[in-house]
């Protein structure tokens, strides 16, 4: 049945527009009136709900999909509002949705007057393929919060929804197997709803193609990474240029706590805003971003006229490195320190206000001079000291207060690179499973609190439970005293002690747990105090 001359027809079917990480609402209603003499043209549509270019467009896009899916696009004018009018839509995945109205509308899909209790998103190619999209699962999430049952969308995004119980998710390749879908699902006939299974793609995310076993020597900086890892503190690493910086940096997420669903269900909703989920579906493994160092402030923290998340949001829940961190623009790195305080980025514009998570480990490189080799055993530093004083203070104090680690990286030996004969080093999963211990005892002692690691202690926290014995107490004021180390450098000291307490599986802080948190600042006194 195809709509009669003379006589309106009115559809509506249901979208969503994503704005940050939240997706809204969006119902399509679609008006069909028989032309009227030439003042109509014969093919007039109209779009209306503020829409941008892309939405716009998507009239000749449609169109085409339409007619060469084997469907007949009427000869009327054609009225589509976006409900609600005030909401900016974005974007080509209302297209879907858009034609699916047009056909209702026009008695493609029977008499009904709308498909309440299904969702569709997608873009459409003019042969009627259906394009994938971003922000598939923020919209599955808002289905299920409103009890929408049935959500449609391209094959490339499905499964990333399908981890949202209580929707059954249908991938859709064309716009002729969209139609074929709802129909079959309007006599209740509709095909077996995509299904995933979450714990066999969570027992792989453990598996990494890098190990801690490859960096050969260091076994100072190794135990250094262990320690940032188990109490997720931020990490600063100097050293000459192939000292394995970047090497060692890059191996940091094999030996983090793996993500459990509830995480890793956050941080693909980060990931599915910016398009970078892949055919999985969940992101499973902790994320690693190493940004070059020319971002911009928005590349980092987010932004743009269409607020996307940045780099410190595509890190959450993982590791952010920053090699070459004086080669950062200093404003760039001024933007980072809200959001390592608040574990959040929010960003406000005039339209609206988006607030992105961003808790990350941040993990810093970087060379001790302009030319890499002050206090070198080896090679002569050529650089006068006002010029390494120069390059060190680019990375301002406030940035260096939230690393509580600062850790000497030195050239490896070529005896420790050429011996084969010597005994390989730890592996990642070895390494891991004492983290893992450690933040075990962190999670009991914060159960009910703020913090879950200790390097998000407060100063009241610390007090309470970072208490060192009078050998403790006076093997830390002979450091402060003798290092020159800072007041700042205080509660990071007892912070690291807490976690090294906590690798050793001991409730007290020990004298030899101080001394090794000292040793992880010894490069106050080097360079900037």
């Amino acid at each position: 049945m195809h709509a009669h001359a003379g006589m309106p027809m009115l559809f509506r079917t249901q979208s969503a527009a994503v704005h940050g990480i939240e997706a809204h609402l969006v119902d399509i209603e679609v008006d069909l009136t028989p032309a009227r003499g030439e003042a109509d043209s014969l093919t007039s549509i109209t779009i209306v709900g503020l829409p941008d270019l892309a939405v716009r467009e998507s009239r000749e896009r449609i169109r085409a999909a339409v007619n060469n899916s084997a469907f007949f696009f009427p000869f009327h004018k054609t009225t589509i509002n976006l409900a609600p009018a005030d909401v900016r839509k974005e974007g080509a995945s209302f297209d879907l949705p858009i034609a699916l109205g047009v056909l209702g509308a026009n008695g493609d899909l029977g008499a009904a007057e709308g498909l309440p209790d299904l969702l569709a998103l997608g873009e459409l190619s003019l042969d009627g393929r259906v394009r994938p999209i971003r922000g598939a699962l923020p919209v599955a999430l808002r289905a299920r919060d409103v009890g929408i049952r049935s959500l449609l969308l391209p094959e490339e995004n499905a499964a990333e929804a399908a981890f949202v119980a209580g929707v059954d998710v249908y991938p859709v390749a064309t716009l002729r197997t969209a139609v074929e879908l709802v129909a079959a699902l309007r006599v209740g006939k509709a095909p077996t709803p995509l299904r995933v299974d979450e714990a066999k793609l969570l027992s792989e995310s453990g598996t990494y193609d890098v190990d801690f076993r490859e960096v050969r020597g260091q076994q100072a900086v190794k135990r250094a990474l262990e320690v940032a890892s188990a109490g997720s503190h931020n990490i600063l690493l100097i050293g000459p240029p192939g000292s394995g910086k970047t090497m060692l940096a890059k191996r940091l997420p094999t030996i983090l706590p793996p993500l459990e669903f509830e995480a890793a269900l956050e941080l693909t909703r980060i990931h599915s805003v910016a398009g970078l989920t892949g055919r999985s579906g969940l992101v499973t493994r902790l994320p690693f971003r190493a940004p070059h160092h020319t971002i911009s402030n928005a590349g980092l923290v987010g932004g743009g006229s269409v607020p996307r998340p940045g780099e410190v949001s595509l890190a959450h829940h993982g590791v952010l490195f920053l090699d070459e961190l004086p080669e950062f623009d200093r404003s760039v790195l001024e933007v980072l320190r809200q959001p390592l305080e608040d574990r959040r980025v929010t960003i406000s514009r005039a339209a609206m206000t988006l607030t992105f998570p961003a808790s990350f480990m941040l993990a810093a490189a970087m060379n001790p001079c302009p030319c890499g080799f002050y206090n070198d055993p080896v090679r002569e530093c050529h650089c006068t000291p006002p010029q390494i004083q120069r390059y060190v203070g680019r990375v301002s104090g406030p940035l260096l207060d939230r690393i509580d680690i600062h850790v000497d990286v030195p050239a490896v030996r070529f005896k420790e690179l050429s011996n084969s004969s010597a005994p390989e080093g730890e592996t990642s999963a070895e390494v891991r499973a004492r983290v893992v211990a450690a933040r075990k005892r962190q999670v009991e002692r914060f159960r009910g609190g703020h913090g879950f690691s200790n390097a998000q202690m407060t100063p009241r926290l610390i007090r309470r439970h970072c208490r060192l014995d009078a050998d403790g107490e006076h093997l830390l004021e002979q450091a402060m005293t003798r290092q020159g180390l800072s007041a700042r450098a205080y509660d990071r000291i007892l912070k690291v002690s807490r976690t090294i307490a906590d690798l050793a599986a001991s409730d007290e802080i020990c004298p030899q747990h101080v001394a090794e948190a000292v040793g992880y600042r010894s490069l106050d006194r080097t360079y900037w105090v």
